[in-house]
């Protein structure tokens, strides 16, 4: 099989003719490599950085996408609870303490939270393709407490969406911090 093409920003590019296991996980990886690159280099102020009106910052970014890598291949996809830090938050005192956590870590502690569930999440995916093959994609697993029941590609298709609406938010803080540009 054809590798992907590496842009000039280090992100694998997905290929224009692949299978659906390879184009979902094309996607998602060129959509997380985009994050990194848009946080790439930045010190822990300028991670930190809001732009009013809102209060969003990459370090917050960051968080906020660990915590969903951990929450849909982790909690959904693997059935377990959730891992530290996210296990001992204290949610009902602070509904946004993903984005907390990560506005309070160093640069390069924030950028490893982030990679280390990335991590985990390719981990997970690895897993069940290697136990159900491509049937992997289309089984169900229990959401929310099991109120309802969503597919690994369901959730493929989401993080994709989820990447690629918070990496338009990067774009904006990024230039707003150095003018880096780019798509």
């Amino acid at each position: 099989m054809e590798e992907p093409r590496i842009d000039e920003e280090g992100r694998p590019e997905p290929l224009f003719s692949a299978d659906e296991r390879t184009t979902l996980l094309g996607f998602l990886d060129y959509q997380r490599a985009t994050l990194e690159w848009k946080t790439r280099g930045l010190t822990s102020q300028q991670l930190r950085q809001s732009h009013a009106p809102s209060a969003l910052t990459l370090a917050g970014l960051l968080g906020h996408l660990a915590w969903v890598e951990d929450f849909w291949f982790g909690v959904t996809v693997a059935g377990r609870t959730h891992v530290e830090p996210w296990r001992d938050l204290d949610w009902d005192a602070d509904s946004d303490a993903e984005f907390t956590l990560a506005n309070a870590l160093e640069a390069d502690d924030a950028r490893d939270l982030w990679r280390a569930n990335v991590e985990t999440s390719r981990a997970i995916v690895d897993d069940q393709l290697s136990e159900h093959g491509d049937a992997a994609l289309g089984l169900e697993h229990d959401a929310w407490g099991g109120r309802e029941q969503l597919s690994l590609r369901w959730v493929l298709v989401h993080m994709i969406e989820e990447y690629a609406r918070h990496n338009g938010h990067a774009d904006l803080l990024r230039e707003a911090i150095d003018g880096s540009v780019g798509e």
